[in-house]
């Protein structure tokens, strides 16, 4: 039995899996972000307490977070501020008093998808998360991989346009700026489109307003682009997409045409499907993060 919880801006998911990957329970709260960080940590030692009381004895813990994991073990970018600069895992452990295992949210995805999702039996799956932000990340073997920074997957900071817009890492022209959902709507807006629509808005108005059409196909030529250099590097087997976007049909058709057009091969044969735990790809990924055996 393995806990997972996804540490989100707004709630908090646990849930308990059992040895064959089956959900037994659920917690869901609301994230106390404004509370600050010994607020969090309680909320999250309160959810492993009511889960455990279900499976009736001590799980392994693995926590889905956001931003991302430096080499030295703290985090940075999280958008919950009061998460970056600390050593969330090990005040977690200190908390629950065992060892526990934490990764961000992209890498949750690709290991939950990898391990019985839309890239189970794959050698190499490559994860997406389009969203309020862009991350990815990379399972080889059914084993994720961090890298030397802790980095791997993280093309959502791969220049795109080097005179495009000027992100929050210090950067222009990051692929977040542009595939995000605000990246979308500012996309529209420069189109012409009225603004203080969100990416799902521009979708919905997409069958009847001409901007819309023209941002969504924008989109779709650079999330292309974007993601040929994530090919022509690694050649995965399958991209899987996740995150509030990931459910615009325009991806698997005019998106995947424009990767077939970008990258560096006569034929593109590489699926891009959306992942099939949904929502629940990040916890079930964070559950995954230990092994199905006695703890």
């Amino acid at each position: 039995m393995r806990i997972g919880i996804d540490l989100g801006g707004t709630k908090t998911e646990g849930i308990l899996l059992d040895e064959a990957g089956v959900e037994r329970a659920r917690v869901r709260v609301a994230t106390p972000a404004a509370a600050g960080y010994d607020a969090i940590l309680d909320t999250v030692a309160g959810i492993v307490a009511a889960l455990e009381a279900q499976a009736g004895k001590p799980c392994p813990v693995g926590v889905g977070s956001p931003g991302a994991l430096t080499a030295a073990g703290t985090l940075k970018n999280a958008n919950t501020t009061c998460l970056n600069g600390r050593r969330l895992a090990d005040d977690l452990a200190t908390r629950l008093k065992r060892p526990l295992r934490l990764e961000n949210d992209a890498n949750c995805l690709a290991l939950s998808e990898a391990r019985d999702g839309a890239g189970a039996g794959a050698e190499c799956v490559f994860a997406v998360i389009l969203g309020t932000g862009v991350g990815g990340g990379l399972v080889i073997a059914g084993a994720l991989r961090r890298g030397l920074h802790a980095i791997a997957g993280e093309w959502g900071h791969n220049p795109l346009e080097p005179d495009g817009p000027a992100c929050y890492c210090g950067r222009r022209g990051c692929v977040e700026t542009f595939l995000s959902g605000p990246g979308l709507a500012a996309s529209y807006e420069a189109l012409g489109g009225v603004p203080g629509h969100s990416a799902q808005d521009i979708a919905a108005r997409a069958a009847d307003d001409a901007l819309a059409q023209a941002a969504l196909a924008r989109y779709s030529e650079r999330f292309g682009r974007a993601l040929a250099a994530v090919v022509n590097i690694l050649d995965p087997d399958v991209i899987v997409l996740g995150g509030g976007l990931s459910a615009l049909p325009w991806l698997y058709t005019e998106g995947r045409a424009s990767l077939a057009r970008s990258v560096f091969s006569d034929e593109c044969l590489t699926p891009i499907v959306p992942a099939h735990h949904g929502a629940s790809s990040g916890v079930r990924g964070a559950a995954h993060l230990w092994p199905a055996s006695p703890f």
